[in-house]
């Protein structure tokens, strides 16, 4: 569904929102603040992972993505109930304003984990650190290396209580296997010929660095 929505911004594909899932170690009843709405593919996925007694809050600061994200999330479950007996949570709260002016919003939230998808998340990380377990993972979607470094830099100056424990890039490499042809074009009849088997011509290009920032307790001066 998320690759054949709407969109307004690009989408975080589904090999990248998996790996993030498994960061942020996602547990049903868990709290998870999201930056960056966008077109509501991750908001989907974290709503499926946190289930009935979870909940997202989603930040987006603007409006055409506020509103893209709400409605393909409405129309996603409606689509769910036509197909399944259950109705999918209605668990996730999306807000229309800038996180880096939300701190007194979150102050009385605890949340399990944090995901970021915007432009300068190191803007972010003050305000919702506070706000997030000893342990809790913040992973961080970013398109280029530049805006991985700009962002440990921005904790380290700053002295954030965040450690950054992986950087990865998910890469799929798509494989052909299929039976090889005879001259004539047909395809031979089975253990007959061997197969073909050998990277296909298509390959998925890159999408984006998945940073995994852990929470952890200063030592006292």
């Amino acid at each position: 569904y998320v690759l054949l929505m709407p969109r307004g911004p690009t989408i975080a594909y589904p090999k990248d929102i998996s790996a993030l899932l498994t960061m942020m170690d996602i547990h049903p009843g868990d709290t998870v603040l999201e930056s960056g709405s966008g077109s509501g593919a991750m908001s989907l996925f974290l709503s499926r992972a946190v289930g009935p007694k979870g909940r997202v809050l989603s930040y987006e600061i603007r409006d055409d993505h506020h509103s893209l994200a709400k409605k393909n999330y409405r129309h996603w479950r409606a689509a769910w109930e036509i197909g399944h007996m259950e109705e999918w949570p209605d668990n996730v709260d999306f807000i229309l304003k800038d996180i880096s002016t939300a701190a007194a919003d979150v102050k009385s939230v605890t949340l399990d984990a944090i995901v970021l998808d915007m432009l300068n998340p190191q803007s972010a990380l003050p305000v919702v650190h506070p706000s997030l377990k000893q342990g809790g993972v913040c992973a961080v979607y970013l398109a280029n290396i530049t805006q991985v470094i700009d962002l440990l830099d921005r904790i380290r100056t700053c002295k954030l209580p965040f450690l950054c424990e992986r950087i990865i890039e998910v890469t799929h490499r798509n494989w052909l296997v299929l039976p090889a042809k005879s001259l004539s074009g047909d395809a031979e009849t089975y253990c007959s010929v061997p197969y073909v088997a050998r990277p296909s011509y298509w390959q998925d290009a890159h999408s984006a660095f998945l940073t995994k920032l852990r929470k952890f307790r200063p030592l006292l001066s």
